[in-house]
């Protein structure tokens, strides 16, 4: 059996999911440390280490102990301001995490990808979220777990629009196409974290739903 994880590094510890999770964490006993780099200061808390800057100089001055990585970074185009700045912050971003992570003795990586996840969609958004999939694959992880959540529910601090038109439909859609609250992801992507298991396994958003509930 897998140890429980004891030692967390958290990217996107500032979002709609990443908070969620940063609370499950920061409340369980068994975690002992969690690493999380943020542009803007978390509140203190005693297990907690924040460093705070532009998180993509901060991922490659990550130190210390790490046996588990949460990957909650996201954007949209829309919000990024281009194609680009999307791309670094839902590629880049989690390709470079993954990679000083394994030099630090990570093991499993936990990463929110997105429904429809597909390196050959005509969809950049999609086709950007399947390379990301494929990239980490080749990371060679022990364990790799991927999520594809459908639309993410739960207030954000800067509201998109989209998401708010689009919520009250996607509560109504049937199985993985079923809008999912944002705490349950994190439930979930903990529960995935805590039990037992190796390589790779992708989770979809009806899965994601049984799981965090």
């Amino acid at each position: 059996m897998n140890a429980a994880p004891r030692h967390v590094l958290l990217a996107g510890a500032t979002g709609l999911t990443g908070q969620k999770l940063l609370g499950l964490l920061l409340a369980d006993d068994g975690v002992a440390h969690v690493l999380a780099p943020t542009r803007r200061p978390l509140p203190a808390h005693p297990k907690l280490e924040n460093p705070v800057g532009m998180v993509s100089h901060l991922v490659a001055q990550l130190h210390g102990r790490v046996d588990t990585v949460f990957c909650c970074l996201g954007t949209t185009i829309r919000q990024a301001g281009s194609r680009e700045a999307f791309r670094m912050v839902d590629y880049d971003l989690p390709v470079s995490l993954g990679r000083h992570a394994r030099a630090l003795g990570a093991t499993h990586y936990l990463v929110i990808s997105a429904l429809g996840a597909d390196p050959s969609s005509r969809l950049f958004y999609n086709r950007t979220k399947g390379e990301l999939e494929l990239a980490l694959q080749k990371q060679d992880w022990p364990r790799l777990s991927i999520v594809r959540p459908s639309l993410l529910l739960g207030a954000r601090h800067k509201p998109r629009m989209g998401e708010v038109l689009a919520a009250p439909f996607s509560r109504i859609l049937p199985g993985r196409w079923r809008g999912i609250e944002a705490g349950t992801v994190a439930r979930a992507m903990w529960r995935l974290a805590e039990a037992p298991g190796s390589g790779l396994r992708i989770v979809e958003s009806d899965e994601l739903q049984q799981l965090g509930d």
